[in-house]
């Protein structure tokens, strides 16, 4: 179990990981445990990973990307290709401790990182390792999604080619799953003493995910594919609206109770019973609305288009129909619904600047969960060994000039 005597009161305070990444998924898993209470040793070869240098980025080259996945975590920077460096990380990873004893990688494939090797350096030893593909081939986020039949049925309905999704979703729900393999194993060696081989391949988060929610399902069962839908929610009423100054609303009903109120805001009560009546359809079943959803589309449309945005957003707000204006990236940090959510705090980001970051998602008895700043590149690197392994700064100096500790 990790440490009680402690004054930190978040979930993993007393954990200790150590990551090994780049990229997305496997730094936020880190970002996740480390946001949770956990302390989070990232380790770069000298000179940084692939992702150190990744856009966006700013006016003097600094990476926004690489600081934001790497918040309140130690950094060292060892050359990973030398013998002591190589020992330096397999003595962290497995370092006496109810808390220690835990590895978090993409940079699988290597035999001295593998949990066979560390589990005879530490027989609870946890590691995770996530993967490409389920076979060891490399994947990324944008050709497992290219795979698997998402682009075939994203974008508008007169587009004949594929649409990747911009949001790297498979990257984030692997990075979760992963935080929470991590925290099922600490759970699990608490109540047993034993340790974890834990592989998390990407195309597998991507397939269990579309299989969950029925897209590879209804073809077994169904003998048919799910059809491309535009910006129309698959199942039930809901889409998109242009209103007269050119803005554009989603819209959606899910329940009867959205589709009256729908009705009542553009007026078009006695236009859907003539057309339910002519249709013979029972627009208070999800199913008939929509399978006669363009139908329906055309009546509301006009309502849209004939009133302005802030009219539109006006009506719609004093009723129960779900809606949102569609905004840029640029509307949503000007608008000021970052100042007002608690999600949000003022952080000092060196080398970046200042900004609002968020933190972790959930509270905890009304509290959000927060990191401080990523820390440069190498920056923790004596403490973290003067701390973690005991050395002495004699030790410590001889690993700088031998080029193995970059600080």
């Amino acid at each position: 179990m990790p440490p009680t005597n402690r004054t930190d009161d978040r979930p993993l305070a007393g954990l200790r990981i150590v990551e090994i990444s780049s990229f997305v998924a496997s730094p936020l898993c880190g970002l996740t445990l480390c946001q949770l209470g956990a302390q989070v040793i990232r380790i770069d070869p000298l000179g940084g990973a692939a992702d150190i240098d990744r856009w966006p980025l700013t006016a003097t080259g600094e990476s926004i990307y690489w600081t934001g996945l790497n918040r309140g975590k130690r950094s060292l920077a060892l050359d990973l290709r030398s013998d002591s460096g190589r020992d330096i990380v397999q003595r962290l990873i497995t370092a006496p401790g109810d808390g220690g004893g835990i590895l978090v990688t993409n940079a699988g494939g290597r035999d001295w990182l593998s949990h066979e090797t560390l589990s005879a350096l530490r027989s609870d030893v946890i590691t995770l390792e996530l993967l490409g593909r389920h076979d060891g081939r490399p994947a990324v986020d944008y050709t497992v999604n290219a795979a698997l039949g998402f682009p075939q049925i994203t974008g508008p309905l007169e587009h004949s080619g594929v649409v990747n999704h911009v949001l790297p979703a498979w990257d984030v729900a692997a990075g979760l799953h992963a935080a929470l393999a991590v925290t099922a194993a600490v759970h699990r060696r608490a109540l047993t003493g034993t340790g974890s081989r834990i592989v998390l391949p990407l195309e597998d988060v991507a397939l269990a995910t579309a299989g969950a929610l029925g897209y590879l399902t209804e073809v077994q069962v169904n003998g048919s594919a799910r059809p491309a839908t535009g910006n129309a929610v698959y199942g039930t009423y809901g889409t998109d609206f242009v209103t007269a100054d050119g803005e554009r609303f989603m819209v959606v009903a899910l329940t009867s109770r959205h589709f009256r109120d729908l009705m009542a805001v553009t007026g078009t009560e006695q236009l859907v019973a003539a057309v339910e009546s002519a249709l013979g359809a029972d627009f208070a079943r999800e199913t008939d609305r929509f399978e006669h959803r363009d139908v329906l589309t055309a009546l509301f449309a006009r309502w849209f288009r004939t009133h302005d945005a802030d009219h539109v957003g006006r009506e719609l707000g004093a009723s129960s129909v779900l809606h949102e204006r569609y905004r840029s990236f640029e509307q949503v940090v000007r608008s000021g619904d970052l100042d007002t959510n608690p999600l949000f705090a003022q952080l000092a980001q060196p080398r970046i600047g200042e900004y609002l970051a968020a933190a972790a998602p959930a509270s905890y008895d009304g509290v959000h969960l927060r990191t401080g700043p990523a820390a440069r590149l190498g920056g923790d690197g004596p403490d973290v060994l003067r701390e973690v392994l005991a050395l002495g700064d004699p030790e410590i100096s001889a690993l700088e000039k031998a080029g193995v500790l970059a600080i």
